[in-house]
């Protein structure tokens, strides 16, 4: 066989060759279309859609949490630490008694009183966070703004004055 002679053409072969790439592109693209939705469709990079999918979940889990009055266990999550009971002193910028009377059903300091039920309206990045701003008891208006760090997997209280416009 010298260089020139070609091989026999296989219409067969090349029939499966190109279902073969038309399925990977179209897996693909459902896997990428899947991702998005699962990321509650964030106006963003995709590159940043974990951010929404985690800092969204996060955010439920805790209030979640809160709701079942198990104060404990959304001590946890905000802090993104199961075993804070074991070192507390890792936790001393926002300890668990001021976490208490922020989140306490019977607290004074906790303006949404008992929480029932919660719906995340909307997030959105702020500089390397993630904004996420809840509605508490099915208030329409005034939602309670907190911010994930994707990072560290930490909650905390949004920016003073920063808080995400939930329209009319």
């Amino acid at each position: 066989m010298t260089l020139l002679d070609a091989p026999q053409y296989d219409p067969a072969r090349s029939r499966r060759n190109l279902l073969i790439v038309q399925c990977s592109v179209g897996a693909f693209v459902l896997l990428f279309i899947g991702w998005w939705l699962v990321a509650s469709r964030p106006v963003d990079w995709p590159w940043n859609w974990n951010r929404y999918l985690f800092g969204r979940h996060a955010v439920n889990k805790f209030l979640t949490a809160v709701e079942a009055d198990d104060l404990t266990r959304a001590y946890g999550i905000w802090t993104n630490d199961k075993n804070w009971q074991q070192h507390p002193d890792q936790h001393s910028v926002y300890p668990y008694a001021r976490f208490q009377g922020d989140w306490s059903p019977t607290s004074p300091d906790n303006e949404y009183g008992a929480i029932k039920n919660h719906k995340i309206a909307e997030a959105a990045r702020y500089g390397n966070n993630l904004l996420v701003a809840v509605l508490i008891n099915g208030r329409k208006t005034d939602a309670l703004n907190l911010s994930y760090e994707p990072k560290t997997g930490q909650l905390s209280f949004a920016p003073p004055g920063v808080s995400l416009y939930l329209g009319p």
